[in-house]
């Protein structure tokens, strides 16, 4: 029994089994805190070229002379705001002739019903819409990129959640946990899209997904004005959550594991899927339901006015 535990841990992805990444470039949103703070760091000690894509530039700087050496470039975007999504786009398009790997990671969880500068609810603007954006618009960049992927992270807690078509910024309801897992299903059900898209038009980009389970991060401690909530994060956290790089790991693996394939949920191997190693996990039957990601896709294209340019099917 032992020597078979050895022999299991052995095959136990780590950040370790991360191939070298030298001369490949990787963009990630919310790269200067929690998981994408720890995305950033992995892939940069194994040669990658990561631009911070970040709100605060300032946090980004400081992010990057924490790492002498490794090629970080910070670059100001606001997910939440559509016209920083394209100001970051059409800078990146001037410095850059490819993107190989764009990981969605940045996110908000659970603040008082507030509308981004177009007049969306900030976490569906922000955790979803302006990552519906940003891939489009970085699209063609990863279409000319080295074995190009799109990994767009999202929660377990999308397995709990429904998309609220007739309210989707809840203007007659609003609950700010139940739509922060909307907006978490909203990224389940874009990146199995993407897939279905991609696949079908022949294109060499990968959409894959994947979700950190239970990981302490400071988005549980800014999760809202409930100060129980708070409270319980800030006990439970060190109790029970698992650290920022370890929960990086299942989008490490999704944007870098040799054999890591297209429509992929990557999640801990552990009870409940909250801790433990990259495994392939399953979407909810809601996120992969192929008339709910029509709706969405086609909500999403409106509210961005961001339409996809997916090569002609080969």
């Amino acid at each position: 029994m032992c020597l078979m535990t050895q022999k299991q841990q052995k095959h136990r992805w780590t950040a370790d089994h991360i191939p070298d990444q030298t001369g490949r470039t990787f963009v990630v949103t919310g790269a200067t805190s929690g998981l994408g703070l720890a995305t950033t760091r992995a892939l940069a000690r194994r040669g990658g070229h990561v631009i911070l894509a970040v709100r605060d530039e300032t946090k980004g700087r400081h992010v990057a002379a924490e790492l002498p050496g490794a090629r970080l470039d910070v670059r100001h975007v606001d997910l939440a705001d559509l016209d920083s999504v394209r100001a970051f786009a059409d800078r990146l398009h001037a410095e850059h002739a490819r993107v190989d790997v764009l990981i969605n990671n940045a996110g908000i969880m659970a603040p008082p019903r507030i509308l981004s500068p177009q007049g969306h609810e900030l976490q569906f603007a922000c955790n979803h819409l302006g990552h519906f954006a940003l891939t489009g618009l970085l699209l063609d960049l990863l279409s000319a990129g080295n074995d190009p992927r799109v990994v767009t992270v999202s929660s377990v807690n999308h397995r709990k959640a429904r998309i609220d078509f007739e309210d989707v910024h809840g203007e007659r309801s609003y609950s700010p946990m139940g739509s922060y897992n909307q907006s978490k299903l909203a990224n389940a059900v874009f990146g199995h899209e993407l897939h279905r898209r991609l696949t079908g038009t022949g294109s060499p980009v990968r959409s894959l997904l994947a979700h950190p389970g239970y990981t302490a991060t400071a988005l549980q401690m800014r999760a809202s004005t409930a100060a129980l909530r708070v409270l319980l994060g800030r006990i439970g956290n060190p109790l029970l959550a698992q650290r920022p790089d370890q929960g990086a790991l299942p989008q490490l693996y999704a944007a870098t594991a040799p054999d890591a394939t297209g429509g992929d949920f990557i999640g801990p191997d552990g009870a409940g899927e909250l801790r433990g190693n990259p495994r392939r996990v399953p979407l909810s039957p809601t996120a992969t339901d192929p008339e709910t990601g029509r709706r969405l896709w086609d909500l999403s294209e409106n509210l961005t006015g961001v339409h996809f340019a997916l090569p002609a099917t080969r």
